[in-house]
């Protein structure tokens, strides 16, 4: 079960690279700001989801910029396990391992299949430089970049 602490993000073009636009995910199958199973919609008739043949999209964060915000949490019901993630980043890159095909192989002989993975990176947006509405990337000299981003692990009962 995923939750994303965001109301927007941004859509891509048939390269995957952000349009500019920041959407709203409200009634759409971007929308995880209640828990939602990962798979529940991966499979709508969306052009997004096509596109990245799945998720594989930045989120814009609820957080107001000024330090550690919540973004993330992921529950698997059937253990309990929990992870967290809080950040200073303003956007989130949502990856479901779309690309996968089974040609990887990783510890014990376990093959990597399609949509066997989730991906959750804390960043700015992707192709910001080119998009002025976006959280700007620019670092001019003498200037000092400082990003923290918490992975917090437990278990619920």
């Amino acid at each position: 079960m995923l939750t994303i602490d965001a109301d927007r993000y941004t859509p891509v073009d048939s390269t995957l690279i952000p349009t500019g636009e920041l959407a709203p995910v409200a009634n759409t199958p971007f929308d995880f700001r209640a828990p939602t199973a990962i798979g529940a919609r991966i499979d709508q008739p969306d052009p997004q989801l096509r596109y990245g043949k799945g998720y594989d999209h930045n989120f814009v964060l609820n957080s107001n910029g000024s330090g550690l915000a919540h973004a993330v949490r992921v529950i698997e019901p059937k253990s309990g396990r929990t992870l967290d993630i809080s950040t200073t980043e303003p956007g989130l890159q949502f990856y479901s391992g779309n690309f996968l095909d089974g040609t990887i192989t990783g510890k014990s002989g376990h093959v990597y299949g399609h949509r066997s993975a989730l991906v959750l990176e804390t960043q700015h947006f992707p192709d910001s430089p080119n998009h002025p509405n976006f959280p700007t990337t620019v670092l001019k000299p003498g200037q000092e970049y400082r990003s923290q981003t918490i992975f917090a692990f437990g278990v619920s009962r």
